[in-house]
Order: C-alpha cells, then structure tokens, then sequence
C-alpha cells in the first residue's frame, strides 16, 4: 500500500532526480550541491554538540531529529558546505515522515543521480554514515512510540 506520504517522498527525489538533469557536467552538479548547501539553514549553536556529531564523516556533521505527531523531523548543519548541500538532500526526503516510511525508504534517487560513482569515497562513506544515522533516529522513535501503546 502506498500512502500519500510515501507517495510525497518518491515524489521529492523525482523533483531531486529533475534538477541534477538539468545540469551537463559534474562540476555544475557539485555547484549545485554546494547552492544547496548554503540554502540550508544553520543548525543552532546548542546542538553542536558531540553527541550530535555524525560519526564516520570526513567533515563535522550534526544532526538532530524531533518526533511529533507521528513524524520525525531533522535539522542538520556542516563545516563543509558540499556536506551541507548533501544532507539537505537527505532532509528534503526524509523529514517529515513516518519512522517506517524513513526506515524503508530506498533512496533511490542517489544512485540515479550518479553519486555512488561520483563522490570521493571519503565523501561516500559520510553520506552512507548520514543515512544510517536518520534510519536509526527513526528506529528509536518507532521503538519508544511501539512500547508507549503496548
């Protein structure tokens, strides 16, 4: 079954998916990305916190996630801008939805915009160690929301 907000993040990496064919070369994608990057807004200095620190990425990066009303929402911020513009991607997607819809979403439209193939492989493991810590804030929300109605 595919709910309207399944539905709403297949339909924000096909927009995704859109903008990176508008581009001929990767420099214009990394430039877009980096665009995208400065678009996002800074992540409040109380939550530049090591606890909030993504592990495993070459650049700081801090993530933290709120769930409310059934959703889990993320606010993300970098010291590198191209991450920046990374991670915005991954909140384009992912916030605002279900901790199931988060934990099953495939994310797709990575691969189909060539990044597996085109960030450095330092670059590649932080965006991998990104998605896995979204997943898992996800996964704590479902397991606290799972034992609240039990």
């Amino acid at each position: 079954m595919i709910t309207d907000n399944n539905q709403c993040m297949q339909a924000s990496e096909k927009e995704i998916i859109e903008d990176f064919s508008l581009f001929d070369s990767w420099e214009d994608k990394y430039e877009y990305i980096i665009d995208l990057g400065k678009k996002l807004p800074a992540l409040d200095e109380k939550y530049k916190l090591e606890e909030n620190q993504i592990k495993g990425c070459q650049s700081a990066v801090w993530l933290v996630a709120e769930y409310r009303d059934g959703r889990v929402f993320f606010k993300a911020d970098s010291d590198a801008v191209i991450v920046k513009g990374l991670v915005s991607m991954l909140i384009r997607v992912l916030s605002g939805h279900s901790p199931d819809e988060i934990i099953n979403a495939k994310l797709g439209f990575i691969g189909e915009i060539g990044m597996r193939t085109h960030l450095a492989q330092t670059r590649s493991n932080g965006l991998l160690a990104m998605i896995r810590q979204m997943k898992n804030y996800a996964l704590v929300y479902k397991t606290i929301r799972t034992k609240k109605t039990q």
